[in-house]
């Protein structure tokens, strides 16, 4: 019975064998064959859309993004030149008004010397004019009344603008504010290395010295030069 089977399953086989010779000879794929599935593999493969579309948009991508950073760059650049051109402007007005302060800077306390010389003129004027003779009297007290009008106007100008003269008798002598002409004995009351007496005013202009007092300065009698 086992004889049978195995001689049942040869016949089979050389039936299949058999027609699958005859089917490689008329040109027939053999259903199981590679050139059959290779066939097959190709024609699925077909149906597939192209590879150049993968590409073609990518490129387009690219396009779309550099047309949108050159607009970026474009901006930047005019932003650029215009915050330039403003800077510039600024210098400029900046520069000029440090000018004009430089050379206008004084113009309110010229305008108060103005009254000033106001003074002086109208105080030259009441003396020249015509007087009796011999009347020196009247000549000397329309000067003093001048000048004591001038004396009070200038100082009123520089207290308006800041402008204070230093008194330092008695003071301390100090070489940033005083110029030291000469030593002097110490008198009664008075210390050593103070000052004594002022040769010529000193003025400070808002606390700043500009001018020093030439002053003396009191020293013991054995130590005067």
């Amino acid at each position: 019975m086992a004889a049978r089977s195995v001689w049942a399953v040869r016949r089979l086989l050389q039936r299949l064998l058999a027609s699958s010779a005859a089917s490689e000879g008329r040109g027939w794929p053999h259903p199981f064959s590679t050139a059959t599935q290779r066939t097959a593999g190709e024609d699925c493969s077909s149906e597939d859309p192209p590879d150049e579309l993968g590409p073609s948009l990518a490129e387009r991508a690219l396009k779309l993004k550099a047309v949108k950073l050159e607009k970026e760059v474009q901006d930047l650049t005019m932003r650029y030149q215009r915050a330039v051109a403003d800077g510039e402007n600024i210098r400029r007005r900046t520069q000029r008004c440090v000018e004009d302060a430089k050379i206008f800077g004084i113009q309110s306390f010229c305008k108060d010397l103005v009254e000033v010389a106001d003074i002086l003129e109208k105080t030259r004027e009441c003396i020249s004019e015509e007087t009796e003779p011999g009347d020196q009297k009247l000549t000397l007290e329309k000067i003093f009344r001048g000048l004591s009008l001038l004396e009070a106007k200038l100082k009123s100008v520089f207290a308006k603008h800041g402008l204070e003269k230093m008194t330092p008798v008695g003071d301390k002598y100090d070489p940033h504010e005083h110029e030291l002409l000469c030593h002097v004995p110490a008198r009664v009351g008075v210390q050593p290395g103070t000052v004594a007496l002022v040769r010529q005013d000193g003025y400070k202009l808002h606390g700043r010295t500009i001018r020093l007092a030439r002053v003396e300065v009191a020293v013991e009698s054995q130590r005067r030069l």
